[in-house]
């Protein structure tokens, strides 16, 4: 049986857990940042499933995949302000800080896996 949106959003973040322990830690940060960046990907991966699945319900058969972090904010912010504020959050701390800047910060990592969660949560039903 094919696992829904929301279990398969789990997983993503799962994996992403498991990765980043692997990376080990330095005080208040990661130690290996191979592992940061990898987890970091995988978790924001599982926040894009979320909202992908989200706008599903709400545009129906208007539904058509968002091409950019912008179109991702737009179509959020007509539906939830909270949401919105979610979403920027975890692209800020796992997209570009985690992945793309490659931060080590666990504070900013929690940060970010926290957000993925609550994301993921709006399509729990």
């Amino acid at each position: 049986m094919k696992p829904t949106p929301y279990q398969e959003a789990l997983r993503y973040l799962q994996n992403a857990k498991d990765t980043l322990q692997k990376a080990g830690k330095d005080g208040k940060d990661y130690a290996d940042i191979k592992y940061v960046k990898t987890a970091a990907v995988t978790a924001y991966g599982a926040v894009l499933l979320a909202l992908d699945e989200y706008l599903r319900r709400k545009e129906g058969t208007k539904f058509v995949k968002p091409k950019s972090i912008d179109d991702y904010r737009i179509r959020i912010s007509k539906q939830n302000k909270t949401l919105k504020s979610l979403l920027n959050s975890a692209y800020d701390t796992l997209h570009l800080a985690g992945y793309y800047h490659g931060t080590t910060s666990y504070n900013t990592i929690k940060r970010g896996f926290e957000d993925a969660y609550k994301i993921v949560e709006y399509i729990h039903n």
